[in-house]
């Protein structure tokens, strides 16, 4: 089973649009709250972002909410999520 893992921080649109996005096609995963600094400073170093939501699959960073519909429109989030 795919695993997706969403990092994302109280009071961020982009991650709200993000999780209601992978609701309506009924992916389940999982939400970790990063509002904390040193939460979102060791996911920056993790990963060399500074923004969220930062959406995994399979440990793998597909991006934020921006890039996340963008595979979607080629099709290639279907294939990650199979």
């Amino acid at each position: 089973m795919t695993k997706v893992t969403v990092y994302r921080t109280i009071y961020c649109p982009f991650c709200d649009a993000a999780e209601r996005y992978l609701d309506q096609k009924g992916v389940s995963f999982e939400c970790i709250d990063v509002s904390d600094p040193e939460d979102k400073m060791a996911l920056k170093t993790r990963t060399g972002w500074r923004t969220v939501p930062q959406i995994f699959i399979d440990g793998e960073l597909i991006g934020g909410y921006q890039e996340m519909l963008a595979l979607d429109r080629t099709g290639e989030l279907d294939q990650k999520l199979a």
